[in-house]
């Protein structure tokens, strides 16, 4: 029913908070098409729920970007490690209705017996701490919420790699065709080659490009990942050129070949800035490792998700002011700052919403202690000891502390009726 919807006339979406509602006039379509006077009086509140959530899978969840089909089952994307979860599975009939959207069987929905936030789950450790090479972004969110400071650690060698401006593009198609070119280029020079992009998507669409200008090259993402090892150690080999998801971006030491150095190192070419500059961090991070050389450069358009949402509209307006072609990039040190404030708004935004998280789990944590404490001495009874877990001999058995609770009850009944 929600493919017969029109966006903007029937419903409206929201694609910061990935939401989307019905209006006024997609309410009374609605109604018409499911034959009732009053949505909410005849079909009731859960009805509606599950019309909004077939509208999110429909108007904003989109395949090979959020979720991969894979033998007739839907996978979820992690977001920032390009990979896919097996087992994980959105909640609140959300995955229902992507099943429902793809054809593939639709399975039950999964029951929740007892949740807890990464953030109280990792509290729940005496010693708390961590080592990465991103962290320094996030220091005000570690410091927040686990009181734990970011020291940094001085790299063992100077990193001498080239980080060039971001190049700005007015389409995503023009920002593709440079990529492309730049990748064919170096390719002819026997310079290696990775080439990031934010979704199995678009890591396709690039691949079909480099097809088309004859460059030989290897796709690594959530669908093409067996080789994964392979491809990887050798992505800095003369000549390599590879395509890659966040999957290359994290944890991967990518070795350069003989006679690479010479050549400029690995050349690292992002299609896209990420909403999180940490994984745009890691991302660059392969390339110019233990004082190799390397370089890399950020391709932008304005029709960029980051840009779109988040405060494109200036450059936007001052490169149709200047009439700048599709195909001629913005390359200036002070637009590559405004990218970065963008995405420190975003950041700022995505940390407000966990710390809310963490602050509605922090009551549910204090029920959650007494439960699993009074669910401990159970166990600790059955197996017959005491309730701190000591030596066996119970003195307080399990069945006298329930006729003890039912004796109770049972008073307070009659007191209240007395």
């Amino acid at each position: 029913m929600v493919t017969h919807l029109q966006e903007n006339v029937h419903f409206n979406k929201d694609e910061k908070q990935r939401v989307a509602t019905l209006t006024e006039e997609g309410i009374r379509k609605m109604e018409e098409m499911l034959g009732v006077e009053n949505i909410y009086t005849d079909r009731g509140f859960e009805e509606v729920h599950h019309i909004e959530q077939a509208l999110r899978a429909h108007a904003i969840y989109q395949r090979d970007v959020d979720y991969v089909v894979k033998d007739g089952e839907l996978i979820i994307v992690d977001e920032f490690t390009g990979r896919l979860m097996p087992g994980r599975r959105y909640s609140h009939g959300l995955h229902q209705a992507l099943e429902a959207k793809e054809g593939v069987e639709v399975q039950r929905e999964s029951k929740t017996l007892a949740t807890i936030t990464f953030q109280n789950y990792f509290r729940l450790y005496e010693k708390l701490a961590g080592m990465t090479g991103t962290a320094k972004t996030e220091e005000e969110e570690f410091l927040s919420i686990y009181k734990l400071p970011t020291i940094v650690i001085p790299t063992d060698r100077p990193v001498v790699r080239d980080d060039r401006p971001d190049a700005i593009y007015k389409s995503v198609v023009a920002k593709f065709k440079a990529v492309a070119k730049i990748a064919k280029e170096k390719h002819g020079k026997g310079q290696p080659i990775l080439v990031g992009t934010t979704s199995i998507e678009k890591s396709e669409v690039l691949s079909t490009l480099l097809q088309k200008e004859g460059v030989p090259h290897q796709i690594l993402n959530a669908k093409h990942h067996q080789k994964e090892a392979e491809i990887v150690a050798g992505a800095g080999q003369k000549g390599a050129v590879t395509i890659a998801t966040n999957m290359a971006g994290r944890g991967t030491d990518i070795k350069l070949g003989e006679g690479v150095a010479a050549l400029g190192g690995l050349c690292i070419l992002s299609t896209e800035r990420h909403e999180a500059r940490r994984i745009d961090n890691q991302l660059r991070g392969r390339s110019g490792r233990q004082g190799d050389p390397g370089e890399s450069q950020f391709f932008v358009s304005m029709e960029d998700d980051l840009m779109r949402l988040f405060g494109g509209d200036r450059l936007k307006s001052m490169m149709e002011k200047l009439k700048v072609p599709d195909d001629m990039p913005l390359e200036n040190k002070i637009v590559s700052r405004s990218i970065e404030s963008a995405q420190k708004r975003v950041e700022g935004r995505n940390f407000d919403i966990r710390k809310h998280v963490v602050q509605y789990d922090d009551v549910m944590n204090k029920h959650r202690e007494i439960i699993y404490t009074r669910r401990q001495n159970i166990l600790y009874k059955l197996a017959g000891k005491s309730d701190s877990g000591g030596e066996e001999g119970e003195t307080n058995p399990l069945h006298q502390d329930i006729l003890s609770a039912l004796t109770q009850e049972a008073e307070s009944i009659v007191a209240a009726h007395a």
